[in-house]
């Protein structure tokens, strides 16, 4: 991992390259890549989803089919493990728990003049949910956004995933999308996905919302359509950042940081960000203890080179201003007092307190979704939840007497700005006595 400390000479200008120089968020070429896809798909629909994943997934879907068949969905049934079931079912039913207590309630009030005015809250009729395919099969992806609109009531989910090279989607991931009330499953993945189901294609009609993670094209493709759709927000690859003191154990933090730089995008990032020099070396040589231990050691070695580091800050006031300056996807607090730390804490997706709670635990498990704004989008946007399934509509009922209270303020406010049709339209129903049916 690289290192800054606070005493080095450049130490600004190196903290400028562990915040910003690896966020692929604005990365020109890739939105130049982006944008040739989504131009791609909105002239040439289908043949242009075909024509992407020969070229990215080394599958033929015009012979394969986009949609994955009710049959194909059922049969996958049968080849999950009973175990996986039961971890899915665990996971399903905190999310579930966690998303209802998210969702908005209608409601109205009287205001100064008498009329009511209020909220309602509908779900979207039809949204659409992004899983990564990558190296492995993100089930705990499609539980933690396809789950928050069954929660929600959205009538329609569509989702789009890669699939393997034979044309099948992971049977595990299939059960899961059925578990989370998912109508609809394309075997399609990258920003072309995105495309589709933002615009639209001869198999795939266009949805109100997206959501859902992915890489860095994935995340272009969402800020470019938005207008188009709606956007969730821009969860792209995946972010830790550990604030720490000497009371954490340096085994924890190592491995916590391994983990979330394991996903294999390369645009993965972690700090370790603290005022002890002793626990940064100890955190070093527990990564290199635990990393030839991995799995996916090559992964984890290129995002540590490219995109981990370890920074030691003066003091802990400096280390919260960090923190809340790279708006990390997950942050965990492992201090002896972790309290005041986290009041503090303003920008990040997720916070993980104590020394038991890792991140790994919000991944699957834990109830909130795991899909959080990343590239320092934290600082404007919040974390995934159910209530964005859900469209606000205002409510605004007058009664004439109402109407009349109001009249002398619309009155001056519309002739101030030179719209006396606006003022008329409400003089004129009090320019003689009309009957009301719902007067107080």
């Amino acid at each position: 991992m690289n290192v800054i400390r606070y005493t080095d000479a450049n130490y600004q200008d190196r903290l400028r390259e562990a915040i910003e120089a690896s966020s692929s968020l604005f990365d020109p070429k890739i939105e130049a890549t982006v944008r040739r896809i989504l131009q791609a798909v909105q002239k040439e629909g289908d043949q242009a989803l075909y024509r992407f994943a020969r070229k990215f997934d080394k599958v033929d879907l015009e012979t394969v089919g986009l949609r994955v068949s009710e049959e194909e969905i059922q049969e996958a049934q049968k080849q999950v493990a009973p175990a996986v079931r039961s971890a899915i079912r665990t996971a399903e039913k905190n999310i579930i728990l966690y998303a209802k207590q998210t969702l908005r309630k209608s409601w109205t009030i009287r205001n100064a003049q008498g009329a009511r005015v209020g909220e309602k809250f509908d779900p979207y009729e039809r949204v659409g949910v992004y899983v990564p395919g990558g190296t492995a099969p993100l089930v705990s992806t499609v539980l933690m956004t396809a789950l928050l609109g069954k929660v929600a009531g959205c009538r329609e989910i569509v989702l789009c995933t890669p699939c393997r090279r034979d044309g099948t989607v992971h049977p595990a991931l299939l059960y899961a999308a059925q578990r989370a009330g998912v109508t609809e499953i394309y075997r399609v993945g990258g920003a072309q996905a995105i495309a589709a189901m933002a615009l639209g294609t001869e198999t795939i009609r266009p949805v109100q919302k997206l959501f859902g993670p992915g890489n860095a094209y994935v995340v272009c493709a969402k800020r470019l359509l938005f207008g188009y759709v709606a956007v969730d927000l821009l969860p792209g690859p995946s972010e830790l950042l550990i604030l720490a003191d000497e009371t954490a154990p340096a085994n924890f933090i190592a491995a916590d940081l391994l983990a979330q730089a394991e996903h294999g995008s390369g645009y993965e990032r972690v700090w370790l960000v603290t005022p002890s020099a002793r626990l940064i070396e100890a955190v070093q040589q527990e990564v290199d203890r635990q990393l030839p231990e991995l799995s996916r050691q090559d992964f984890v070695k290129q995002v540590l080179q490219r995109n981990g580091w370890c920074i030691q800050t003066a003091d802990w006031e400096e280390a919260v201003k960090l923190a809340n300056r790279i708006a990390p996807e997950h942050c965990e607090v492992m201090v002896k007092r972790p309290a005041g730390i986290v009041r503090q804490l303003k920008t990040a997706g997720a916070v993980f307190i104590g020394p038991w709670s890792p991140t790994a635990l919000g991944d699957y498990i834990a109830g909130p979704s795991h899909t959080l704004p990343t590239g320092g989008a934290g600082r404007s946007f919040s974390g995934l939840t159910a209530d964005q399934f859900q469209r606000s509509t205002s409510l605004v009922e007058y009664s004439q007497s109402a109407l009349r209270q109001s009249l002398p303020a619309l009155t001056i406010l519309a002739e101030l700005e030179g719209l006396d049709a606006h003022a008329r339209s409400a003089q004129i129903r009090l320019r003689k006595k009309i009957p009301s049916s719902n007067e107080d």
